[in-house]
């Protein structure tokens, strides 16, 4: 039991409670007109409430799209959790197959949702600095450097095979936030970033429809080139299994 100086007001629970609901509309209305025709006049108008009150929640319509896209984010961080930590079920394959599999299945059961945060950019929309989309993407970030490392040492991330990284590309890698890809030597920071740029690009191709000639056998296309990504890219940490 939390203390009650701990406990939410009421007041607080019921702003919760109303911002839960207009963004679920706002998601419902994306899933059918797509990020590009969210309105907040739409929105308002579906929850039976006035514009002027939805501003009272989101004074903007940049606050309820960074909302939005940190939802998102956040529930395709749950999404690709859940398949990490299922990862131990599936002997035969490695951590990052499984979390990659997570990713894409979420990708494509919420195909707008997912175009909201990786499609085109909405126009006039700039994501705050440091905000809550930057650091839902650093946690989900997260779950995919220890699937992929997973096991590796500093010194055998330090020494990964990677091509030679210009001085000015090394210093900045080693700038990044320690929360983020800062945390790794720049080696193994240049080689996520290869590794995720594949795997996601993948993703991508199958949620805007350019793999459709595939058919039934995306799922395993999909796979078949994590399993060989992961080999390449452990391959390339000395000792790493």
């Amino acid at each position: 039991m939390r203390p009650d100086d701990e406990m939410p007001s009421l007041r607080q629970r019921r702003r919760d409670v109303a911002v839960g609901e207009i963004l679920s509309a706002a998601e419902r209305h994306i899933a059918e007109h797509g990020p590009a025709g969210l309105s907040l006049r739409a929105v308002a108008r579906d929850l039976g409430m006035t514009v002027q009150a939805l501003y009272h929640y989101f004074p903007r319509r940049d606050d309820l799209v960074t909302a939005l896209v940190a939802k998102a984010y956040d529930d395709l961080t749950h999404a690709v959790r859940a398949a990490d930590a299922a990862a131990r079920d599936q002997p035969g394959l490695p951590r990052l197959v499984v979390a990659a599999e997570g990713y894409r299945r979420w990708a494509i059961d919420h195909p707008e949702r997912f175009q909201l945060i990786y499609g085109t950019p909405l126009r006039h929309y700039v994501a705050p600095a440091k905000g809550a989309t930057t650091q839902a993407v650093r946690r989900m970030s997260r779950i995919f450097r220890q699937a992929l490392f997973d096991g590796c040492t500093a010194g055998q991330l330090a020494a990964c095979d990677t091509a030679e990284l210009s001085p000015g590309l090394r210093a900045h890698l080693e700038s990044l936030p320690a929360d983020g890809l800062g945390a790794l030597p720049a080696p193994a920071a240049a080689l996520f970033l290869s590794t995720w740029g594949h795997l996601h690009g993948l993703v991508v191709l199958e949620v805007f429809g350019h793999t459709t000639f595939l058919g039934d056998h995306r799922a395993e296309v999909f796979r078949l080139a994590m399993l060989n990504l992961v080999a390449d890219a452990r391959r390339r940490i000395p000792g790493a299994s």
